[in-house]
């Protein structure tokens, strides 16, 4: 029977992240697929510096993260942080990255079985259109653009497990922004079915072509969140101005001990769900030809 692959852990920020690079991260989903879902889905988490603030904040959310089975590194200045600090994560592992490389390395002969549950109606089906002219070897299986505030109705919940299950898929890739997909991921491990769950932000808006990501040598530069904030400025500048405000002293607490440790033990997923309720989109399943 195959043994399930773990890596080195490496605190910072409170957050215990997985020393892995790019490869590492997609050899460890691939061989999650092939060892099968064994008690619960293996979900993956990939903290910037927005998620690393929101892990501060909440106890709650520090629950979330410190069950993830994958935690990996996506920001660049939390990869500068940890060289400063002599935690030397190797390097930046965004999301959006993990899912272009590990359609990049599916074959015809082992298709992957993938579905998109988030986005805007209509935006999934489009990022399945794409993935299927693009990556032949993977099948998206299914695609759902939930209501807005559905992770408060247990009905509507129930149904989505439901439907994405009926589905089969490998993998579970989730776009419904942080911290609801990772609460959500985290709330349903043990009904989901996928052998992992990726908590993904706005990869599916990407795949489909409705948000831009960044030329490859700005993300090079490590200054992605300048082309982020430039091209969505409403919804980024006040957040990112708050999070560079606090990033310093965040670094002090952590040169002295003070930033919070995830701790999982002491908290329960009433206290998950009451905490993280307002965090911030069910439409028919379509099944791709395979």
């Amino acid at each position: 029977m195959l043994e399930h692959k773990t890596f080195k852990k490496q605190r910072l920020f409170g957050i215990h992240f997985d020393v892995v690079t790019m490869k590492d991260a997609v050899d460890w989903v691939y061989h999650s697929i092939a060892i099968g879902r064994r008690d619960a889905t293996r979900y993956v988490v990939t903290p910037n510096v927005s998620l690393t603030m929101q892990h501060q904040d909440s106890a709650a959310f520090r629950n979330v993260i410190h069950h993830a089975d994958l935690t990996i590194v996506d920001g660049a200045p939390l990869v500068r942080a940890s060289k400063w600090l002599g935690k030397d994560l190797p390097e930046r592992v965004a999301g959006s990255d993990l899912v272009y490389k590990l359609f990049d390395a599916a074959i015809e002969e082992m298709p992957v079985r993938v579905y998109l549950l988030g986005a805007a109606p209509g935006v999934a089906n489009r990022a399945a259109d794409v993935i299927a002219e693009r990556w032949p070897a993977v099948n998206v299986v299914g695609t759902m653009s939930p209501d807005f505030g559905f992770e408060k109705d247990p009905q509507q919940n129930a149904a989505i497990v439901k439907e994405v299950n009926a589905a089969e898929p490998d993998v579970l890739i989730i776009g419904l922004g942080a911290p609801k997909q990772e609460t959500w991921a985290y709330q349903h491990r043990q009904q989901i079915s996928a052998a992992v769950t990726l908590c993904v932000g706005g990869t599916i808006d990407f795949i489909a072509g409705e948000q831009t990501r960044c030329p490859a040598w700005v993300a090079k530069l490590g200054v992605e969140w300048i082309w982020r904030m430039a091209t969505n400025p409403k919804r980024l500048v006040g957040r990112y101005v708050r999070d560079s405000i606090r990033l310093p002293r965040l670094f002090l607490d952590e040169v002295s001990g003070l930033c919070p440790v995830s701790q999982g033990s002491h908290y329960s997923e009433t206290n998950v769900a009451t905490e993280t309720s307002d965090a911030t989109g069910i439409s028919r399943s379509v099944e791709k030809p395979s």
